[in-house]
């Protein structure tokens, strides 16, 4: 199976430190939109326009503005796209539109500092084993002699890599390690290769 994986660049809650979890749609701040530009170029250069490929994108609207830039640069209409909601970030429950400060003041750290990962669940939302299944259950229906570009988020990109290729065990869930916002990854026969470092932070922050 060949599958590039991109992160979408950064958004107005990530630069506030907000939560977003799955269905916030918040836009792009310049910054992001300045790393989907670069993500876009980077792709191009390594695809060539009108790459042959399944387009694939959550459906939560900071994946979709950054597939559009990306859109033009590979020359494909941003209608190509196929939105899958197995593709969204996690769900983080009653944390969602809140400010990490205040959570963690609220009930205390929330976050593993050295793996970049929540160390406990959301209230309310989702955990690793059951977003590593809906990531499972989508690549299951792939079509493995179509190449694939998909574009999704910090947390859903790590669990699917780590399916893909491995990772660090977390509570049960092979994750890979963190990368920035803007960052895009080629998969291939079980390895993967960096086509682009984005900009963006790295850590759960960013989700």
């Amino acid at each position: 199976m060949d599958i590039i994986l991109a992160r979408h660049a950064e958004t107005v809650f990530n630069a506030a430190a907000r939560m977003q979890g799955n269905m916030a749609h918040t836009p792009l701040t310049r910054a992001g939109i300045a790393q989907a530009e670069a993500m876009g170029a980077a792709l191009a250069a390594a695809l060539g326009s009108a790459a042959d490929r399944d387009l694939w994108v959550s459906p939560s609207g900071r994946t979709q503005q950054t597939a559009a830039i990306v859109s033009e640069h590979l020359g494909r209409p941003f209608f190509d796209w196929q939105k899958d909601k197995r593709l969204l970030e996690i769900d983080v429950g009653d944390w969602e539109g809140r400010y990490y400060a205040d959570i963690v003041a609220e009930t205390g750290p929330i976050v593993d500092a050295e793996r970049r990962l929540f160390s406990v669940p959301p209230p309310g939302g989702e955990w690793f084993p059951a977003i590593a299944a809906r990531l499972q259950d989508w690549l299951d229906g792939l079509d493995p002699a179509r190449p694939v570009l998909a574009i999704s988020h910090g947390i859903t990109a790590r669990v699917l890599r780590g399916l893909l290729v491995g990772g660090e065990d977390w509570h049960g869930v092979k994750v890979a390690a963190d990368a920035p916002q803007g960052t895009v990854f080629h998969i291939r026969d079980g390895a993967e290769d960096v086509l682009h470092i984005g900009s963006g932070v790295q850590g759960v922050r960013a989700a």
